[in-house]
């Protein structure tokens, strides 16, 4: 394993042996520079992993050589060391990319933690440059986010799956990323330049959904009054996903069994058979064995659509993907909203990688999207997170944790959930609009949430 270069700028011969000799009992291979002008000769020639500096020094000091350092392009942390009370010079120091401040005297497990802290993220900045970089190069995989074990089984299956025509079923829990994993894989497919088609099988009523998947023709129904061509056919060449085709009626799936089987389908008031050629990505967040059980689903539909399947984990089995996401979103939204980027808090990002996520990416985004708006700082701070994350708007105990009482597991999911849409409705002064976009739900599914709970937004 590679031993970490830090450099030690030092103009106190005491202070640099000092300095020297915690990290070197550390296993780091130190580099002693006692100015400056020195420092950046050595950054010239080692391949250096952290610096730590004084900010008093002579001739040019910490912050005129912070300053050097980025005009430079050196992108390597600096951990700068102040006297008590040279706060205005710190805080000058972190708006100009310090990884953090020291003061002296300190502690050297103060200075051993702090150096930990900035090579970790050091590393996790390292790793998720390689990940980009590694899917740009692979391109196509959308907004895809993640280093762990199980999103990068993801992304191989996505490279396996995206040359075929066989259909594909894609699993995992509300907001994991379904869709942006059926895109990824008609982006690496030889359809990838024809169309991809969402059908939201849940959220169009039984005979519309028919008619706007398969077409119809004119005078097949009142109010029929032209021929108009389905889904179908105007995915012709390309990929058609059909999001949450649990929720997709019986009559569509015997008619769906028979177009998987044939290629064909027959219009509505028609009697001639279509032939098209489409790849059909299925997902879903239900248990589709047990609603073939419970005679839902139809079992030879089931074995179709399954041909290969794909897993996405929920965020709470790959924690370690959250601080990558955070700077992603952070990034991403900061572009949008034409704002300096900002950061998060050790404390924050402790927090958001300690809470359940029931929501899974979809929520961690539309939080960080909210939070960057609302936050006045460059650092996003315990203040700035809404109390259903931080547990401080009653100071009782988050109903995730409170396994007191005898709940099932959905009814658990039911409490946090009203909990979340009835905190999302307080934050926005319940404004429906802005909170069904925040939530990552349309205005009438965010709706339909309310009714099951009995949310009144105006009585909030």
């Amino acid at each position: 394993m590679r031993k970490e270069k830090i450099l030690i700028v030092e103009d106190e011969p005491n202070m640099r042996r000092t300095l020297a000799s915690i990290l070197e009992e550390e296993g780091y291979i130190s580099f002693n520079s006692e100015g400056a002008r020195e420092g950046l000769r050595i950054l010239d020639e080692e391949d250096i992993s952290l610096v730590i500096s004084d900010i008093k020094m002579p001739q040019m000091d910490g912050i005129e050589f912070l300053r050097e350092l980025r005009r430079k392009g050196y992108e390597v942390p600096v951990i700068l060391i102040t006297a008590y009370g040279s706060f205005d010079s710190a805080v000058e120091a972190l708006r100009l990319g310090a990884y953090d401040y020291i003061t002296k005297p300190f502690n050297p497990e103060v200075i051993v933690h702090t150096v930990a802290r900035a090579l970790d993220h050091l590393r996790l900045k390292e790793e998720n440059l390689y990940l980009r970089e590694e899917l740009e190069r692979r391109e196509g995989f959308e907004e895809l986010v993640g280093k762990s074990k199980s999103m990068r089984e993801v992304y191989s299956l996505i490279l396996k799956v995206a040359k075929s025509k066989v259909p594909v079923l894609i699993r995992g829990e509300s907001g994991t990323g379904k869709e942006l994993v059926a895109r990824a894989i008609h982006r690496r497919s030889p359809r990838r330049d024809r169309r991809f088609v969402v059908v939201n099988c849940g959220a169009l009523p039984e005979a519309l959904l028919e008619s706007e998947i398969f077409g119809y023709e004119k005078g097949a129904f009142t109010g029929a009054n032209r021929r108009k061509p389905g889904i179908f056919e105007i995915a012709d060449g390309g990929t058609i996903f059909l999001d949450e085709i649990g929720d997709l009626v019986f009559s569509v799936q015997m008619k769906l069994l028979r177009f998987l089987q044939s290629g064909e389908f027959i219009h509505l008031g028609g009697v001639n058979p279509i032939k098209v050629d489409v790849r059909i990505i299925s997902a879903t967040n239900k248990n589709l064995e047990r609603l073939v059980e419970e005679n839902k689903f139809r079992q030879d539909l089931y074995y179709r659509i399954n041909t290969l399947s794909i897993h996405i984990p929920p965020l709470r089995e790959r924690r370690e993907d959250i601080p990558l996401l955070i700077e992603y979103f952070l990034k991403k939204y900061s572009r949008e909203e034409g704002i300096s980027p900002k950061r998060v808090s050790s404390k924050v990002l402790r927090v958001l990688c300690d809470y359940p996520w029931t929501g899974n990416v979809r929520e961690l985004e539309n939080l960080l999207r909210g939070t960057l708006v609302v936050c006045e700082g460059a650092t996003i701070e315990m203040k700035d997170l809404p109390s259903h994350i931080t547990g401080e708007e009653t100071g009782e105990i988050s109903p995730i944790c409170d396994t007191g009482e005898n709940y099932t597991l959905k009814e658990m999911r039911e409490r946090v959930e009203k909990d979340y849409l009835i905190a999302l409705l307080h934050r926005v002064n319940g404004n429906v609009s802005r909170a069904s976009k925040l939530a990552g739900l349309s205005r009438r599914h965010f709706y339909d949430k309310l009714r099951q709970y009995s949310i009144e937004p105006r009585k909030l």
